[in-house]
């Protein structure tokens, strides 16, 4: 049972068969938000190993930590989106679940949002060290690329899951799969405006990843099309006014 009835960050972590990573980065993300108003919300998408039997075993020592779970495996997005719906923060910070995300960052991109104006919405990571293959830095390197130049967006590092946004914004934000791919490109679509910052990366420990760079290519390619015809519809209302 989470000791803070009224937080003021939510941190939202989704994992799929993380055994092993998903209880060492609960603690992590202890001792980075102790003495913060705060809780986390890891979701568990229909893992097939230990992993939700490791984090539902961890919550009597973390009062923070609150555990869901998924009956069918539905992909990170909708992970994610499972654990902002849930959230009580106005605040929501998102870390990958393979642990390859130091929390310590996480501190920084939510005094970062919460010190920037009203109208800027999110605050991503930027993987400075990057520690993974070099053909998956290559591939990253050109879909980032690729993606920035067609929609016009202000991001380098999509594929960073430390980020940090307004939990109302998000939620005014279209669903679809692989959408926290795509968030600050959404935002700005929304009329917001993002900020950037360099965090660490890691090598993987535990497990595996579950993409390739081939099946990121795919899904990236329908994506971009989708974002890109989401963006033609939209219209914006201006101030709004109440009489």
């Amino acid at each position: 049972m989470n000791s803070d009835a009224n937080p003021q960050i939510s941190v939202v972590v989704p994992v799929h068969d993380e055994a092993g990573a998903a209880g060492p980065l609960a603690r992590e993300i202890a001792t980075a938000f102790a003495g913060r108003s705060y809780e986390m919300i890891f979701v568990d998408d229909a893992s097939r190993d230990s992993t939700l039997a490791e984090l539902r075993a961890l919550q009597a020592e973390l009062p923070a930590l609150r555990v869901l779970a998924h009956s069918t495996n539905a992909g990170q997005s909708r992970a994610v989106r499972t654990g902002v719906l849930a959230a009580r923060g106005d605040i929501v910070v998102t870390l990958d679940g393979d642990g390859q995300n130091p929390p310590h960052d996480a501190p920084r991109l939510v005094d970062a949002l919460l010190a920037a104006p009203a109208n800027v919405s999110l605050v991503g990571g930027v993987r400075a060290k990057r520690q993974d293959t070099g053909a998956k830095r290559w591939a990253s390197l050109w879909a980032n690329r690729i993606r920035k130049n067609l929609l016009g967006d202000d991001a380098d590092d999509t594929g960073c899951g430390l980020k940090a946004f307004r939990r109302e914004v998000f939620l005014r934000l279209p669903y679809f799969d692989h959408v926290h791919r795509y968030l600050p490109a959404l935002m700005i679509r929304e009329g917001f405006e993002n900020r950037y910052l360099d965090v660490d990366h890691r090598h993987r420990e535990v497990g595996r990843s579950k993409y390739t760079n081939w099946g990121r290519l795919m899904a990236s390619f329908s994506d971009l099309l989708g974002v890109m015809w989401l963006k033609t519809r939209s219209r914006r209302p201006g101030a709004v006014s109440e009489f």
